[in-house]
């Protein structure tokens, strides 16, 4: 029964050490190391159908973060404009504030008005000063 048993063991004992190394050293080992790229948050969706939405996304963080404007649909995502958040006067979501508003209120008329703006320029019309 021993010469049955043994080699079985001898393989539990090689399966439980090699899972201990691998516990142990898994962020040393290059194809195990989990991929991190920049910093994803997303601002802000709207849903333009029953399958589609538009998404803004805020890649990075501090004065070099980018906002991302995305379609999602079934079919893929597909990039529709992208800025630097400097550009827009939005508050980063990491707690920077491009702007220097007092209030939540004053912050969000003044990112409304930074992305009206910048829209009309965008466009090429003019927007009245109001």
């Amino acid at each position: 029964m021993l010469q049955n048993a043994l080699p079985a063991l001898f393989l539990l004992v090689v399966m439980v050490v090699v899972a201990v190394v691998l516990q142990r050293y898994r962020r040393n080992l290059p194809g195990l190391r989990s991929k991190q790229g920049p910093a994803l948050t997303v601002m802000n969706g709207v849903s333009l159908g029953p399958q589609q939405r538009l998404v803004s996304v805020q890649v990075g963080s501090g004065e070099n973060s980018t906002c991302l404007v995305l379609g999602v649909a079934p079919g893929g995502i597909q990039l529709l404009h992208q800025m630097p958040m400097a550009d827009l006067g939005i508050p980063t979501a990491d707690g920077g504030s491009a702007t220097e508003s007092g209030t939540a209120a004053e912050a969000d008329a003044s990112v409304t008005g930074a992305f009206a703006r910048k829209l009309a320029d965008l466009k090429g019309g003019k927007q009245d000063a109001s």
